[in-house]
């Protein structure tokens, strides 16, 4: 099989195929059919971008880059420290909870010793 030779794409121009696929959220073999450029292609382009979350979903309002990183960095942070003014009081009562079933069948408790003969 011979190898077609390779197309390259202006900034410009990619910047123009990938806000019209996102206008009108076209498939990447529908960007395929109507501007030539590979999946492949298309996909490295969004992710380059920033158009694309984990596994391939599009990314919330919150993580798109732009005016609104400052808000998505706020909320982050935000959430952040209510995660971690939370959390060890919920580690604390889990692993209270936890103990106290794993104690509960036994004559002993955690706090009382061990009989010696």
């Amino acid at each position: 099989m011979a190898k077609r030779p390779r197309k390259t794409y202006t900034a410009q121009k990619r910047a123009e195929i990938l806000a019209a696929a996102t206008k009108e959220n076209l498939t990447a073999n529908q960007v395929k059919a109507r501007f030539g450029v590979t999946p492949v292609t298309y996909y490295s382009w969004r992710k380059k971008e920033g158009l694309v979350g984990r596994r391939g979903r599009r990314p919330s309002l919150l993580t798109q880059a732009g005016a609104d990183s400052s808000i998505a960095t706020q909320v982050r942070a935000g959430v952040q420290a209510k995660v971690r003014a939370v959390l060890p009081g919920i580690v604390r009562e889990e692993v209270t909870t936890y103990l106290n079933a794993l104690f509960a069948g036994s004559k002993r408790g955690p706090g009382r010793p061990r009989k010696t003969l």
